[in-house]
């Protein structure tokens, strides 16, 4: 069960890179959306949704407890399962995709409130939280626009 938790936690070993492991969680997202994960029908997109997001909390709690560390660096299924969430009904084009990156990237690193405050959640709870609240911060703003322009 350490192997799997790790394998998850880490988003398949991507938590490894030794270079912004987080951002490029993020942009792997947005590229499999891009390829593929946009096809999906909404209740098939939300299902994944939550299986991702509750398997995240289980193995970064896990994996968390385990390198007996907070929010360790090489977790990054929080980034997946956030920018996974920025991209719901999302189009393929690339400019929604990618402001819903830059945005969901930088509600994740700026933390304005409340977004801090639920770092301090139990465990795995806290390190998949934050990145819930910035993929909806990121969510309302890039929709906000893309109904306004």
């Amino acid at each position: 069960m350490k192997l799997v938790s790790k394998i998850i936690a880490t988003f398949f070993g991507v938590g490894y890179f030794p270079i912004a492991p987080g951002t490029l969680t993020s942009l792997i997202v947005v590229f499999l959306y891009r390829l593929f994960l946009h096809e999906l029908s909404w209740p098939i997109y939300v299902l994944f949704f939550f299986l991702l997001f509750f398997f995240g909390v289980f193995a970064s709690s896990k994996y968390a407890s385990e390198l007996n560390k907070k929010d360790p660096r090489n977790i990054v299924i929080d980034e997946a399962a956030g920018q996974f969430l920025v991209l719901f009904r999302m189009s393929e084009d690339w400019f929604p995709l990618l402001l819903s990156f830059f945005l969901f990237r930088l509600f994740d690193i700026v933390k304005p409130i409340p977004i801090k405050k639920v770092e301090n959640f139990p465990s795995g709870w806290g390190i998949m939280m934050d990145d819930l609240l910035a993929a909806i911060y990121a969510g309302v703003i890039v929709n906000i626009y893309l109904i306004l322009r």
